[in-house]
């Protein structure tokens, strides 16, 4: 049993973390948020605290007896790192022996450059450590959540699955010319949140690279899987052919193969999405305005990322927690779409 302090605990993914801890019932749990302490009782065993990363003495307070911070600050939302920067300061005055900080997506940020944050602050973690371990830390890396291609259905407590490039719901995918083979690491959120609250619980030293390998795909095998599950009903002579789109005049019947659109990666670099549909970041924190405008940007991004193997992940965690079992991909969306139009 270890005290582990969990800061930006508003967060999705945050949350899902904070019920697999508080589901080991084996941890002390403080909860740092900016808001005030809500008058609603806590579980046994958690606490909230109000934080004010400004002031790195009274985070030094707040952190006292800590052993763990697990970080969610979404860096978007931290202009110059200053909130993440003082917290990780603040750990080290508290003589906290764990951090993990706001990684919680992919190995790199090649074309993410809404995860430049996440990059500084690695910068930063491997100057402190340079000349000997000061702060012993891990970079958590999942992937992506197999959880997003059972969008519109809601398969988490928390996370918001919104459509991705591949549309399991409507059978259609984006890829980019050439980019069948490109990989996906794809981990259930569920895996995800129990493999930190057993990561929170190891006793050895934590990997400073700390990949979680689910089912390693192709973009290919990822198509393939969506036609699979989602093909059962391609012979029925009730169901009807819709229009994909003018630009490639191609069709697909509701419960047979994908359309799949190829796009050209200088198109994208250039900043141009010529396909004829674009997946939406419909999640709740998003301003409904900028939703569009947002969206074209992210998939290009992902696209040209997944090329650069930014989707795939090293098997630390899986060696070190051998005995967990991964939900397989096939498992999950199977059960998700069984019986759905």
């Amino acid at each position: 049993m270890v005290k582990v302090a969990i800061s930006g605990s508003s967060g999705n993914v945050a949350q899902e973390v904070y019920d697999a801890l508080v589901a080991t019932g084996k941890h002390e749990i403080v909860l740092l948020s900016r808001k005030d302490v809500p008058s609603e009782p806590l579980p046994p065993g958690v606490t909230q605290v109000k934080a004010n990363y400004e002031d790195v003495d009274g985070l030094v307070k707040s952190l006292e007896g800590v052993h763990t911070v697990l970080c969610f600050i979404v860096s978007q939302m931290d202009p110059g790192n200053v909130s993440q920067k003082n917290l990780i300061d603040a750990a080290i005055k508290a003589s906290v022996k764990r951090y993990a900080p706001s990684e919680w997506a992919t190995s790199t940020f090649d074309y993410l450059p809404w995860y430049d944050g996440k990059a500084e602050i690695r910068k930063y973690l491997e100057e402190i450590n340079k000349d000997n371990t000061v702060l012993e830390y891990s970079l958590f890396h999942p992937g992506l959540f197999t959880n997003y291609f059972a969008a519109p259905h809601q398969t988490a407590k928390h996370v918001f699955a919104f459509q991705l490039q591949i549309d399991f719901e409507n059978r259609r995918a984006i890829i980019l010319e050439g980019g069948e083979d490109g990989v996906i690491n794809l981990l259930t959120v569920q895996d995800f949140a129990n493999i930190v609250a057993k990561a929170v619980g190891y006793e050895g030293v934590w990997p400073i690279v700390g990949g979680i390998k689910g089912d390693e795909v192709t973009v290919g095998q990822l198509i393939a899987l969506g036609e699979k599950i989602r093909g059962n009903n391609s012979r029925n002579p009730q169901v009807k052919p819709y229009t994909v789109g003018v630009a490639t005049n191609s069709y697909c019947y509701k419960g047979g193969p994908f359309a799949v659109e190829k796009l050209q990666a200088d198109d994208l670099k250039a900043g141009v999405l010529k396909s004829t549909w674009i997946p939406r970041l419909a999640h709740p924190s998003i301003p409904v305005d900028q939703v569009d405008a947002l969206s074209q940007g992210f998939i290009s991004g992902v696209l040209l990322a997944i090329e650069s193997g930014a989707y795939k992940v090293n098997d630390a965690w899986n060696q070190l927690l051998p005995d967990y079992e991964i939900t397989k991909a096939e498992e999950f969306l199977t059960d998700i779409w069984r019986g759905k139009p």
